[in-house]
């Protein structure tokens, strides 16, 4: 079986999208609260097994705030139709939208809690597709889908065995890269970012690579006006994100 999803939110959005991949739900004995039971319900509408358990056995199950409800899975990770597993996928998805992309390239981000709070902000905006390199960096673990809250099976997301040429392959599309760096010269808040962009997002403390920085169209930094010189990579892409969004709003 793949790791198990828990937490209230990871477990509502894989009932929602998902169910089939849920071998059984365990629910933590006494607890019969209202979030609970319109779990139960949906549990029970799509056929899945319940078992009560003592608290103690989702304490063994799950490293972490598990809220009383564990789902365990099939082989294969949850929400795989969000999976844009093949490169090949990630054009078709892509090639398919209606509108000018909005995507988010994290680079090496190897936080599992970082990369679940990217895909929730990701999820929030409204992103096309999020893009990480295969190796690393930090894979959908069950950490990431907690933090995640549901998002890492809403979010379409492409690991690239090579990222480098994903990027060169975004560039041909028409898509400009906007990679964030400290020393930047230019604001994002100067960029015009309501066309088709990807957004490039470097890993905790050693920031974006070297070859994805040489593919990136445009280099930019957030105006920090206080004593510290950087945010938390999950808090930058959320400001980059919701700027894209704040600037696409108002073009209409």
């Amino acid at each position: 079986m793949a790791g198990p999803v828990y937490g209230i939110h990871a477990v509502e959005a894989l009932l929602a999208r998902d169910p089939a991949s849920i071998v059984r739900l365990q629910v933590q004995r006494g607890r019969e609260d209202r979030r609970v039971a319109a779990l139960l319900a949906a549990a029970e509408a799509a056929g899945v097994a319940i078992h009560r358990v003592p608290r103690s056995a989702l304490d063994r199950l799950v490293q972490g705030r598990h809220q009383g409800v564990v789902a365990e899975l099939i082989a294969g990770p949850a929400g795989l139709d969000k999976t844009l597993a093949r490169e090949a996928d990630l054009w078709v998805h892509l090639d398919a939208l209606d509108h000018a992309p909005l995507l988010l390239v994290l680079d090496g981000v190897t936080d599992p809690h970082n990369l679940g709070a990217c895909l929730r902000s990701a999820d929030a905006a409204g992103v096309d597709a999020v893009i990480l390199p295969k190796d690393k960096s930090a894979s959908v673990t069950p950490v990431v889908r907690k933090v995640a809250c549901g998002a890492a099976e809403t979010v379409p997301l492409h690991a690239a065995t090579n990222l480098a040429r994903v990027l060169k392959g975004l560039k041909e599309r028409g898509i400009w890269l906007y990679g964030t760096a400290g020393e930047a010269g230019s604001s994002l808040y100067a960029q015009d970012l309501t066309g088709p962009v990807a957004l490039v997002l470097g890993a905790e403390g050693a920031g974006l690579r070297r070859l994805t920085r040489a593919h990136c169209d445009f280099l930019v930094h957030l105006p920090m006006a206080g004593a510290v010189s950087s945010l938390n990579v999950s808090v930058a892409a959320g400001v980059c994100l919701f700027e894209a969004v704040r600037q696409r709003a108002a073009a209409g």
